[in-house]
């Protein structure tokens, strides 16, 4: 692997951020067996994290997914086989009912959960027999992990050699707001079908901890997170809830080595929300190439590969962190 990290260009045949975020669902690799390990949460829960085993000296990569995501996404999937290839141990925890099973307490999951990473992180770096961890994060899990990076400062080191995100929507509002614009309406449809499908079963379990006509009457992310994620998660509502778990008011207070990618032609953030360097630390590298998509990364010929994300990943953490 080179010593210069890899540039990010579409292909040709694959014009657009819809078009390069929707495409890698249809192309995504074979799944890869893991080990799972349900672990009990402080509070009395259970996250279940999916384990790709190496020996015990290799590095080790944990990978937070996006929202409603899972060790299956695409992107998880194709960060497995990268992980297989260079014999990286990976790890990849599951948001609170992400796994296939509602968990126990009236609490989900949600941007900013940071203090949910810090616990995932030190719970697993405690095994590593000291050695740190390389923690990366896509799109939801990517804006708590630098959320939780730029709180913790420079307690972060204790614990990881640097953080990644990929296609963090580090500005929740505007990410929020566009989704509801035009084709985007397109992704938000499908995240409020499962948001709202568990949601359901979860009041069914917890009666009144929402107004359920508020919830099914959701039509957008911003009354979704109004109705459900903000009251459920101790805010005042999805302004509160936005306002204070977007990461990019954090990114200045970040002190471990940090990879920010962000595509100008991502549907979900517009480029003109995107962060400038005057708005983040020294240690914060900003990659916002011209293409990509959410979470998109296809490269090479028809019908196209998804290794450029776990490769970025890699190299970010062999030759961009202490």
């Amino acid at each position: 692997m080179s010593a210069q990290p890899p540039a990010y260009h579409a292909p040709s045949w694959l014009p657009g951020g819809h078009l390069q975020t929707l495409w890698p669902l249809l192309i995504k690799p074979r799944p890869l067996p893991l080990r799972r390990e349900r672990w009990p949460t402080p509070d009395g829960d259970f996250i279940d994290v999916d384990f790709l085993d190496a020996p015990d000296d290799a590095p080790t990569l944990v990978l937070f997914h996006g929202l409603e995501g899972s060790s299956r996404s695409h992107y998880a999937i194709s960060t497995a086989h990268a992980c297989r290839a260079a014999g990286w141990r990976l790890m990849l925890p599951h948001f609170r009912g992400c796994s296939g099973e509602l968990n126990r307490q009236p609490r989900a999951y949600h941007s900013g959960d940071s203090d949910e990473i810090d616990w995932i992180l030190r719970r697993i770096q405690a095994g590593q027999g000291g050695r740190r961890l390389h923690a990366a994060g896509v799109s939801l899990g990517g804006n708590a992990l630098l959320k939780w990076a730029g709180e913790r400062g420079t307690a972060a080191a204790e614990v990881v050699t640097g953080v990644a995100a990929m296609c963090a929507p580090l500005d929740l509002a505007a990410c929020g707001h566009h989704l509801a614009r035009g084709f985007n309406r397109v992704y938000t449809r499908h995240f409020l079908n499962t948001l709202k499908a568990i949601s359901a079963e979860r009041l069914r379990r917890f009666p009144g901890i929402f107004d359920e006509a508020r919830m099914r009457r959701a039509a957008n992310l911003w009354q979704f997170d109004d109705a459900v994620t903000g009251p459920v998660h101790g805010f005042a509502g999805a302004d509160d809830y936005w306002r204070r778990c977007s990461a990019k008011p954090f990114l200045k207070s970040i002190a471990v080595p940090a990879l920010a990618v962000n595509p100008k032609n991502d549907p979900f953030l517009p480029a003109r929300f995107l962060p400038g360097a005057a708005e983040v630390a020294a240690c914060v590298r900003l990659e916002q190439p011209a293409s990509g998509g959410h979470v998109g990364f296809v490269g090479g010929s028809f019908p196209g590969r998804l290794d450029w994300l776990p490769q970025r990943l890699l190299h970010f953490f062999l030759f961009e962190t202490s």
